[in-house]
């Protein structure tokens, strides 16, 4: 079964949050992740509001995971989670 990566983003710092997209993307590719949704067109029906929000599927849940807490991401998650750069939520699920 699949993995999925869902990631709910309010960005706070546009400039610093762009040096966490470029480090971001290859290892997304990597790790065999694939784009589902990124930063498009939302409507948030219930809950607060994100404007940014990104899908990405993986082979299964185990590789999202290893995708998660690789050096790579890490080192994008630097500047993704710096103070004042974005608010995010991040949850690993695994598919039907």
């Amino acid at each position: 079964m699949n993995g999925y990566c869902m990631v709910q983003i309010t960005v706070h710092n546009a400039d610093e949050y762009a040096k966490y997209a470029k480090l971001a993307g290859p290892a997304v590719e990597k790790f065999g992740g694939e784009f589902l949704a990124r930063a498009g067109k939302c409507l948030t029906k219930e809950g607060p509001v994100q404007l940014r929000n990104v899908i990405i599927k993986f082979p299964d849940f185990d590789s999202a995971v290893t995708f998660y807490e690789s050096e790579e991401y890490s080192q994008a998650l630097k500047f993704a989670l710096a103070e004042g750069v974005s608010t995010r939520n991040y949850t690993i699920v695994e598919g039907v």
